[in-house]
């Protein structure tokens, strides 16, 4: 009758393959503690040859030999060249992250947009803010081409503009043009042949 791996125990990594943890179970059954300790270096030469990125000669192979702790369940019992993981530190989560839950009423603008557009309002009217307004106009325009693909009308832009400032920040459609930008084209790969 066949085996099929559905049949069989599930493998807790199963990245290292049902070789490696056959080696694993076979290990823990020796009873002779240097004989099992000789076992286990060799099993780390086996995952080490699996992975070599893993290998790390500075840390002593640490990952290989926690994967090892963790595929034997806790159970190995051996001279271990490092500290290994233990089971308490694999059932602790981290503190979950904390983010800021504001709401945001133009989303394709971003969250950093609005405050750059407040800074822009403050500022001294003259050369430095008009080149700063153009340049945040544009940008808007092509954070805006990201979600519409058919294109978007700087009277749109300007209309966000001065709602986004509270009005404090006015561009006329007639007087401002802002870049026209388009999709670069793709590269497809494909060479013409020489005739």
């Amino acid at each position: 009758m066949l085996t099929y791996n559905t049949q069989l125990k599930k493998l807790i990594l199963p990245e290292y393959g049902r070789n490696i943890q056959r080696m694993i179970d076979h290990c823990i059954t020796i009873e002779d503690r240097d004989e099992r300790s000789h076992c286990a270096r060799s099993i780390i030469q086996a995952m080490g040859n699996l992975f070599p990125e893993l290998r790390d000669p500075e840390n002593n192979n640490r990952k290989l030999w926690d994967h090892l702790v963790i595929m034997s369940d806790f159970k190995l019992d051996v001279d271990f060249p490092c500290d290994v993981i233990k089971a308490e530190c694999l059932e602790t989560m981290p503190d979950p992250v904390m983010r800021d839950a504001t709401y945001i009423k133009y989303r394709h603008y971003g969250r950093m947009l609005p405050e750059m557009i407040a800074k822009a309002a403050e500022m001294e009217p003259g050369e430095e803010q008009d080149a700063l307004v153009l340049y945040l106009a544009n940008h808007m325009k092509k954070l805006m081409l990201a979600v519409n693909k058919d294109g978007v009308e700087d009277a749109r832009i300007f209309r966000d503009l001065r709602e986004m400032s509270d009005g404090r920040i006015s561009l006329d459609p007639e007087n401002v043009h802002l870049h026209q930008f388009m999709e670069a084209p793709s590269v497809t790969g494909k060479k013409k042949k020489k005739k």
